[in-house]
């Protein structure tokens, strides 16, 4: 009984997020075009959606909910398990310490050299946030190797098992 009322709740959350996320979207394209003296871009007669702030910052609210919610859940496994089987709970972090040391290792060897941008006058453009954005574009074609090698590797096992 609790496991379908956790379902239900669950579906309608993700439901909920998935029609917000239409509406922002939406907003977005829809949502009309920025005056060109308001325009963040170098060239001014490119189209700038007006409410690109809109969905820059959903986006930034929907990351930070999954990390949250990953956290929350794997801490929760991690001390249930902990009662039970210490030795399994300790492996059930080797996971999350992988995904630190990935992090650890792309941000080591992201590029932090400012960038030449013509009509940017932000304060962004310094080793930090550079080196930060190579770390996640790192990790993220990591992960998506990782993913198709194992992809790849399943399908072979069952063929030959």
């Amino acid at each position: 009984m609790g496991k379908i009322r956790i379902q239900k709740v669950s579906g309608a959350v993700f439901a909920a997020l998935i029609l917000l996320s239409i509406c922002v979207f939406c907003l977005f394209f829809f949502g009309g075009d920025t005056p060109e003296a308001e325009r963040l871009v170098a060239d001014t007669s490119m189209w700038e959606p007006k409410q690109t702030n809109a969905v820059l910052f959903w986006m930034y609210f929907l990351a930070a909910l999954t990390i949250l919610v990953t956290l929350i859940t794997a801490l929760y496994q991690f001390f249930s398990e902990l009662k039970h089987d210490p030795k399994g709970a300790l492996m059930s972090l080797v996971g999350i310490i992988l995904l630190i040391v990935l992090l650890g290792v792309t941000y080591a060897i992201g590029n932090g050299t400012p960038l030449n941008m013509v009509g940017y006058e932000g304060t962004e453009n310094v080793p930090f946030w550079l080196k930060i954005s190579d770390m996640f574009l790192y990790t993220i074609y990591f992960m998506i190797a990782l993913m198709l090698l194992l992809m790849l590797g399943f399908a072979i096992r069952k063929r030959f098992i």
